[in-house]
């Protein structure tokens, strides 16, 4: 727990109920991410899949500044902007200012395949919910607004 969050807590360590429903909701995000990667064409790996739509958000950008975005490091991410150029799925452009600088963006081919997955994930997902009883529907749609509070910027965990 980070020192801002223990503040707040009064100094407290987590309370069991706390720690219980962190482990609860770790495997449950993992398992529907695992469950949503799976709607996905294309064949990518999570790492590439996960690099091309930090290129289509926040894109055009250098390879360095997509290693800073993904954590990664830099021949990783080389790697990486060569695997989905072999594919299409982005390019690399020279900058106008600086023509040593060279910032890679995503295709009109690497958009197409970011949108039909998209629309899969959100249909299947779409899906499943529709097999829910209504009070639990509206349940996950109230929780909503806490997991969404959770995922703004906030404290550190320290690694």
């Amino acid at each position: 727990m980070s020192r801002a969050a223990r503040a707040a807590r009064g100094g407290q360590p987590p309370s069991a109920l706390s720690v219980e429903t962190a482990a609860r909701l770790r495997l449950a995000v993992t398992r529907l991410g695992r469950l949503l990667r799976r709607q996905d064409e294309g064949g990518l790996a999570p790492t590439l899949a996960a690099s091309l739509a930090t290129i289509a958000r926040d894109g055009p950008m250098t390879l360095g500044e997509l290693a800073a975005h993904e954590q990664v490091a830099p021949p990783t991410t080389t790697r990486v902007v060569n695997l989905l150029e072999e594919q299409g799925l982005v390019r690399r452009r020279h900058d106008r200012d600086d023509r040593r600088v060279c910032r890679v963006e995503v295709s009109a081919r690497g958009k197409r395949q970011l949108e039909t997955n998209r629309r899969r994930r959100v249909a299947w997902l779409a899906g499943r919910l529709d097999e829910l009883p209504v009070e639990q529907l509206a349940a996950l749609d109230d929780a909503l607004g806490v997991l969404e509070r959770l995922t703004e910027p906030g404290p550190q965990v320290p690694r």
